[in-house]
């Protein structure tokens, strides 16, 4: 088994007034070449938006790019057409594929909006640029993993050009649940959204990451309330 441990506080910042970002991996001008990606999973950052401010329109291919809003509300608009808003609860897929261009925006105008940015390569290039948002209220649960993403068009949560199935827990103090990966090959990488936990050994709060990778399973116990990402990812593309 090998581990490689991010803590909030030495990942990538960069605040823009009515942006403020932080990169576990190398984006924009924060570029540090030991935390370039964990396997196919190439961003993960964490952004909060001044209200009423958000990305203007820009272009992407051959991405997967996923949302999910941890606080408020934000707009979405899409050379697909697509006119959306996504807000906590809920989960947002992208398939950039042959290329398109989009824009967020916080939709509200008195408090900011506070979402993940996750980038992961796909397993095949130049597909069709696809869209797609979930609620994921009625599928949660407490003490235990949920499925928020997978490669399979008919599984729980939205679906992914790539070999990745994302789950989020919420657990109580003292709870705990094991993941089994459902790919022999791939590595874990888990992101403290709230509280904290123990996984492998190691403790971590808020914002902390943990790769995880030769293995098939990790255990998470929660020793405080706590809100835990896992995201299944390749380790080679």
């Amino acid at each position: 088994m090998n581990t490689v441990v991010h803590k909030a506080e030495t990942r990538g910042n960069a605040n823009h007034g009515w942006l403020n970002s932080h990169h576990t991996f190398s984006f924009a001008n924060y570029h540090n070449p030991e935390r370039m990606n964990f396997g196919v999973l190439r961003v993960l950052n964490d952004d909060r938006v001044q209200a009423g401010m958000g990305f203007g329109t820009h272009p992407h291919d051959n991405m997967e790019i996923i949302s999910i809003p941890l606080e408020g509300d934000l707009e979405h608009k899409d050379s697909m057409g697509n006119v959306t808003v996504i807000k906590e609860g809920d989960v947002q897929i992208m398939s950039a594929g042959t290329g398109i261009t989009h824009s967020e925006y916080n939709k509200n105008k008195d408090k900011e909006v506070k979402f993940l940015q996750i980038w992961v390569f796909p397993k095949d290039k130049n597909v069709t640029p696809r869209y797609d948002q979930i609620s994921i209220r009625d599928i949660e649960k407490t003490n235990e993993f949920y499925q928020i993403l997978s490669p399979n068009k008919d599984d729980q949560g939205v679906w992914i050009h790539q070999d990745a199935w994302f789950h989020i827990g919420k657990f109580n103090a003292g709870k705990s649940d094991e993941y089994k990966l459902q790919k022999p090959g791939n590595g874990i990488y888990a992101f403290i959204l709230e509280g904290e936990v123990e996984i492998q050994g190691e403790s971590l709060s808020k914002r902390d990451g943990i790769g995880v990778w030769n293995t098939d399973s990790i255990s998470v116990t929660a020793t405080g309330f706590a809100r835990v990402l896992l995201m299944e990812v390749p380790m080679s593309f």
